[in-house]
């Protein structure tokens, strides 16, 4: 069909209101309209004919236009989402996508006295202890004048800082210097290097530690065990790490708080004598069970009285030792005993040449 023709068929069509069921623009991939105006001098006949037909009613061309608009919108939405894929590749995976497989942070758990650390040098950086070293050992005279080291240079509590000595300036790092820990220790871990004793068994050097297992953060504390400070052993001197800084003072047994969940223990490095296997210091000989009968007077009753308090059992003594023996100088002499471990006629509360012996240690 020439162009000049179908032009007006479908100008007849159109003018008539006829509607094909299918037309070739029907057939065309994506429909095309063009307003093309044909020029006022061509002399062909669907020219003249179009020139010599009333104008079309107002509604067709809209619907003309609403047809275009149509169709181009349709066109801008394809276009839209096409667009809209590559930016929908590179949105971010929501927690609960089966994409989303990057594990969370681990929450750091922190303690008022601080995770288990390794020692620090004077700059800070960490020290690095062997693995697999023997428990260093040392004496109860050694850890209570380390804990006095801390008490006299007033450290100042902290769970983050450290001493000179590489130790953490909390309770527990307290606790790892006057053992002489090769790492700073916390109440969670204090147990594992030491052993349960009873409250009789108590001597310097021992600790008190709660550890509250249920909620670490809240009540953990550990005080080292510096000898009962009277008869009835109702009070103790404890060394302690605490705000603000390091205390020595007469505590309630067991603590002034929840008493009941201080367990005592024992420092499992801990040696009778000098530590690192030197011969024990006995001092002068033994004088003998006559020296210390009830009225009996000597320099060595004082001496033995002098050895008591510097081992913790000073309490017994309302004035302090003096040269006669008397029931003061019996019952500190008991309370060394038992706290060895001795019971009945081993602690009867007179000296004898073991007792001498551990007692000059």
């Amino acid at each position: 069909m020439r162009a000049s023709l179908t032009v007006a068929k479908l100008t007849h069509v159109y003018r008539s209101g006829q509607v094909r069921p299918e037309c070739e623009g029907d057939r065309m991939e994506t429909p095309v309209f063009e307003e093309i105006d044909p020029a006022s001098d061509c002399d062909c006949p669907g020219c003249r004919h179009g020139r010599r037909a009333p104008s079309p009613a107002p509604a067709r061309p809209a619907a003309r236009r609403a047809l275009v608009v149509a169709v181009g919108t349709a066109t801008a939405c394809a276009a839209g989402v096409a667009a809209a894929l590559p930016a929908a590749a590179h949105a971010p995976a929501r927690p609960g996508d089966p994409a989303d497989e990057t594990p969370a942070p681990a929450p750091v758990h922190d303690t008022p006295q601080g995770e288990r650390a390794p020692l620090h040098g004077p700059a800070g950086a960490p020290a690095s202890p062997e693995t697999g070293a023997p428990l260093p050992e040392t004496t109860r005279a050694q850890i209570i004048e380390r804990a006095k080291r801390w008490v006299a240079a007033k450290v100042p509590y902290s769970m983050t800082s450290y001493w000179s000595d590489g130790y953490r300036q909390d309770c527990s790092g307290y606790v790892s210097m006057a053992w002489g820990l090769p790492a700073n220790e916390w109440t969670g871990s204090l147990g594992t290097f030491s052993d349960r004793i009873t409250k009789d068994e108590l001597q310097p050097g021992d600790i008190l530690l709660f550890h509250n297992e249920a909620d670490p953060e809240k009540g953990s504390h550990v005080v080292i065990f510096g000898g009962w400070t009277d008869t009835a052993r109702t009070q103790y001197t404890a060394y302690e790490q605490t705000p603000p800084h390091t205390r020595q003072q007469t505590t309630p047994y067991a603590y002034w708080n929840n008493s009941s969940r201080y367990l005592p223990y024992r420092y499992k490095g801990v040696v009778t004598g000098t530590a690192g296997g030197a011969p024990a210091a006995t001092g002068a000989g033994y004088p003998g069970r006559a020296a210390f009968r009830p009225g009996v007077r000597g320099d060595h009753v004082t001496r033995l009285g002098e050895q008591l308090v510097k081992k913790g059992f000073g309490g017994f003594y309302p004035a302090g030792p003096g040269p006669r023996w008397g029931e003061a100088d019996r019952r500190a002499v008991e309370a060394f005993q038992r706290a060895q471990g001795w019971r009945g006629g081993a602690a009867d509360g007179f000296p004898g040449p073991e007792t001498w012996r551990r007692l000059f240690a």
